[in-house]
């Protein structure tokens, strides 16, 4: 059935949930899988201010070095309970681009025929505000996406 499942985290809980189905899913199927954890851009407020250049350029490196090392941290455990399951599996760490566009770029680079990914749960207003990645990849994908919660 699926071949090679793009598995997207961001190293919380609930995404902890959607690594470890998709994990077991793809031990079901001898599928293999990528592992997706995306950092978004420097936020772009944080350019304003008196001496906004000297100031957010040490804050943009210290983002940068940040986000690296907390990646690092999430996609090596992810390898880790791959390797423990038996899953042949690969890590990507993609910078600078929103959850979204990231892993529907990288599930057509990777020839994916599954993203498993989890959904945070917001309903009503706060859905509105805040907009859902999840949704988004649903939205615009032509390959299944299986959503964990």
């Amino acid at each position: 059935m699926y071949k090679h499942i793009l598995i997207a985290t961001d190293g919380s809980e609930l995404a902890g949930k959607g690594v470890t189905h998709g994990l077991e899913l793809a031990k079901g199927l001898g599928a293999t899988v990528t592992f997706v954890h995306v950092t978004e851009p420097f936020p772009a407020l944080a350019w304003g201010g008196a001496m906004a250049g000297y100031v957010v350029g040490d804050e943009l490196v210290y983002y940068e070095e940040s986000a690296r090392k907390y990646a690092r941290e999430v996609l090596e455990k992810c390898k880790t309970d791959a390797d423990a399951l038996g899953v042949s599996a690969k890590v990507l760490h993609i910078e600078n681009k929103t959850p979204a566009e990231a892993i529907l770029d990288t599930a057509g680079a990777e020839s994916c025929d599954l993203i498993v990914m989890a959904s945070h749960g917001r309903r009503g207003l706060g859905r509105l505000v805040l907009g859902s990645q999840t949704a988004e990849v649903v939205s615009l994908t032509e390959i299944p996406v299986l959503v964990v919660r």
